[in-house]
C-alpha cells in the first residue's frame, strides 16, 4: 500500500497593508516598532502629523524597520493602505479619520476624538470632533471585541480609562449602588505626549510628584460613560519615563467575601490573554513595563466593604499602541496576541 501522501502546507495567512499616521511621537514609534514584525500585516508607510515635517529616520528602530518617516500625506497613505493608525493630536484625526472612512479604510484612532458617545461631553472635552461618523467601536478590547470586530472606525481609549476600566467593570454588580467611585492614578511622563513643556522639563519633574486636572481631565467622563456614574479622578505625574498605576476606591456590602470579588475578575478575564490577575500581591508598575499586560490585584476590608484595586499598565503599550494593535487583530480576525507576545 503506497505510503499516504503528505498534507499540504498550512495556507499562509493574508497580511494586511497598514500605514501609521503620526508616527513620530512616542505611541507612533511604539506602533511601528510592534507593526514592523506583526505577522499578520505589512507596514507599509509611517508619515508623520504634519504636512511640512521633513522626511527623517528613527535611529531607536534600526534594523526593526529601516523605512523613512515621510510628510503627512492623505493620499498616500490611503493608497498604501487597507487599515490606518491615527497617532494624531484631535483635531488632526477628526479630518483625516473622516477622509479615510470616506476612502473605505478602516481606521483605528489613538487620540480622544471619537470616544465620547454624548454629544454635549464630546462638544466640551473634543469640539472639534461634532457628530460621530457611522461604525464607531470605543475600544477596550476585553469588553468591546464583537463591536471592534464589525467596527469602521475603532476609538482607542485613553491610557488612565484603560487602567481603571478594566480594574473597575469586572466588579459592576458587586458595587454598591450610588457609593463614591474614587480613582487616584500616576503616570510617567511620556504620557504627556512628546511635545515638551514646563511640567515635563526634567529639571521641574525630576524628584517631584503632582497632581494635575483635579476634577476637570478629560478621562473623567470616558471612565464615567463605560462605568454608568459619577468618578472621581485625580491623575498624577511621576518621574517615571513609562507606565500606570491606577488604585481605585470602591464599596461593596460589608460581608461579601474575597472570593467574590476573585470570581468576579476569573469570570470576565477568563479568556483575556493580556490581563493577570493578582490577587492579594499588589503590582507594580515594573511587572508590566514594555508589554501589553494589565496586572489587578486588591486588597478588601470586609467588615466595612472597603476594597481598594489597583492596576498597572505601560501607558505606551497597552494604554496606546499595544492596545490599537489588539484592536487590529479583532478586526482582522487574527490571533489577539498576533505581533504582542
Amino acid at each position: 500500500m503506497p505510503p499516504a501522501a503528505p498534507a499540504p502546507p498550512a495556507a499562509r495567512p493574508l497580511r494586511l497593508r497598514v500605514a501609521i499616521a503620526g508616527a513620530t511621537g512616542f505611541a507612533g514609534q511604539e506602533l511601528v516598532r510592534r507593526l514592523a514584525r506583526h505577522p499578520g500585516a505589512t507596514l507599509t508607510m509611517a508619515t508623520a502629523s504634519q504636512a511640512t515635517s521633513g522626511p527623517r529616520r528613527l535611529p531607536a528602530l534600526a534594523r526593526l524597520w529601516d523605512g523613512e518617516v515621510r510628510p503627512f500625506d492623505a493620499a498616500a497613505l490611503t493608497a498604501a493602505a487597507d487599515v490606518v493608525f491615527l497617532a494624531l493630536p484631535e483635531t488632526a484625526s477628526v479630518e483625516a479619520g473622516r477622509a479615510f472612512l470616506d476612502a473605505g479604510l478602516r481606521v483605528i484612532d489613538l487620540s480622544g476624538a471619537f470616544r465620547l458617545r454624548d454629544e454635549a461631553r464630546r462638544a466640551r472635552w473634543y469640539p472639534a470632533t461634532g457628530a460621530l461618523p457611522a461604525g464607531v467601536a470605543y475600544g477596550l478590547t476585553e469588553f468591546e471585541r464583537p463591536a471592534i470586530a464589525a467596527a469602521r472606525l475603532v476609538a482607542n481609549p485613553g491610557c488612565y480609562p484603560t487602567a481603571a476600566l478594566l480594574a473597575l467593570l469586572p466588579l459592576a454588580a458587586l458595587l454598591v449602588p450610588g457609593a463614591d467611585i474614587i480613582v487616584d492614578a500616576k503616570s510617567g511622563i511620556s504620557g504627556a505626549g512628546k511635545t515638551p513643556s514646563e511640567r515635563t522639563h526634567f529639571s521641574e519633574n525630576h524628584g517631584s510628584v503632582s497632581a494635575y486636572g483635579v476634577l476637570h481631565h478629560r478621562h473623567a467622563p470616558e471612565m464615567e460613560q463605560a462605568i454608568g456614574g459619577a468618578v472621581t479622578f485625580t491623575p498624577h505625574l511621576v518621574p517615571l519615563d513609562r507606565g500606570i498605576l491606577s488604585t481605585a476606591y470602591v464599596r461593596v456590602p460589608p460581608g461579601t467575601p474575597d472570593a467574590a470579588v476573585a470570581a468576579c475578575f476569573a469570570s470576565a478575564y477568563a479568556d483575556a490573554p493580556f490581563v493577570r490577575v493578582t490577587g492579594a500581591e499588589l503590582p507594580e508598575i515594573k511587572h508590566v513595563a514594555g508589554t501589553n499586560f494589565c496586572d489587578i490585584g486588591w486588597v478588601l476590608d470586609a467588615p466595612t466593604g472597603r476594597l481598594v484595586v489597583v492596576s498597572v499598565i505601560d501607558n505606551l503599550v497597552k494604554g496606546a499602541a499595544g492596545s490599537a494593535i489588539q484592536n487590529f487583530n479583532v478586526m482582522a480576525g487574527l490571533d489577539e496576541t498576533a505581533g504582542l507576545l
